[in-house]
């Protein structure tokens, strides 16, 4: 499988800089409130960065723990610690800083602060205990459990709120993908990795245009081609993840046979007859599914992955109709 992003240019920040305006160790975003942690707090709670969660072009994220007078047993931290000289991941530091300290919702990972000293620039956030939907659903072994069914639902949903949130506040998220998605230990679906995301269009735009990024199997066709990118590019990235969920299949794999390597081009003449949706249903559910809420799914990945995006419907009405299925 591969999870590489595309870039074929520069990422911009959003137009909404972080304001470094506080008092003490905390500084206002937009209206909350980060805490500005420095180099050896963040050194102390990893023990070193001795714990890897994860790497990406970013840099590496690793786990902590966070022990403070009021809370002698310390609280758990994820850190994403930027790899240096990266300008590219700069960019990325900047929007994360910058999107995750202006919104707030249940169902997108919770930015607590950051480090900016010297060459050093560390993002701090809640640590999300079940790791990604991306591990979930396509490690293999006694130590990985597949999702029931109903955990999936409740996944699709909770990820679809957070993309929902987004859109009413004109924020395209786009790189939505599996691995993308942290599961909470009560399996709530929470949207990470705001690294790419961009400020979407205002008045009569209906896009805007920017050099293309984002992950291979999961950008829309009409951004890949010409750069538009818009809260519909979003559905579509939603489009494929539901396919994923039903299927248990990653969105790109080379290492199966010609044909079937990108799952979409594959899995699209199966999902709009029942009979032929079974056959590509993920096995290790063994069954244990609703096979009509199953099909309403598939109904709603084909229409978020129509190629007309103006065909495609909005978020808001995917929650509406996944909610349905429960």
């Amino acid at each position: 499988m591969s999870s590489s992003k595309v870039s074929l240019g520069n990422n911009t920040a959003p137009k909404k800089p972080f304001s470094l305006v506080g008092r003490g160790n905390e500084v206002s975003s937009n209206g909350q409130t980060l805490r500005v942690f420095s180099f050896s707090e963040l050194k102390a709670a990893t023990k070193s960065f001795r714990t890897v969660l994860g790497e990406g072009g970013f840099g590496r994220v690793y786990k902590g723990l966070l022990v403070e007078k009021e809370n002698r047993n310390g609280n758990e931290i994820a850190i994403k610690r930027l790899s240096s000289g990266s300008m590219q991941g700069l960019k990325e530091w900047q929007a994360e800083v910058n999107f995750l300290g202006m919104l707030s919702h249940p169902n997108l990972v919770r930015l607590l602060g950051y480090c900016n000293k010297d060459e050093e620039k560390l993002l701090v956030y809640e640590f999300v205990q079940n790791g990604s939907l991306e591990n979930h659903l396509f490690r293999r072994g006694s130590a990985v459990q597949p999702l029931p069914w109903d955990i999936r639902l409740k996944v699709l949903i909770g990820a679809a709120r957070g993309l929902t949130f987004l859109s009413v506040h004109r924020v395209i998220f786009r790189d939505f993908k599996t691995s993308n998605i942290l599961l909470d230990e009560s399996y709530c679906a929470k949207l990470s990795d705001f690294g790419l995301a961009k400020d979407g269009p205002t008045g009569d735009r209906t896009h805007v245009s920017t050099q293309v990024m984002g992950t291979y199997g999961y950008a829309a066709p009409e951004y890949v081609a010409t750069g538009h990118l818009s809260a519909k590019s979003d559905v579509y990235g939603f489009g494929v993840v539901l396919v994923e969920l039903l299927t248990g299949l990653p969105a790109l794999d080379r290492n199966r046979p010609i044909g079937k390597q990108k799952l979409i081009d594959w899995a699209k003449p199966y999902l709009a007859k029942r009979s032929k949706l079974k056959s590509i249903m993920d096995a290790r559910l063994e069954g244990k599914y609703a096979l009509e809420a199953a099909a309403e799914i598939a109904q709603i990945a084909l229409a978020c992955l129509k190629l007309d995006p103006k065909s495609r419907p909005s978020m808001e009405e995917v929650v509406e109709i996944l909610e349905r299925t429960r």
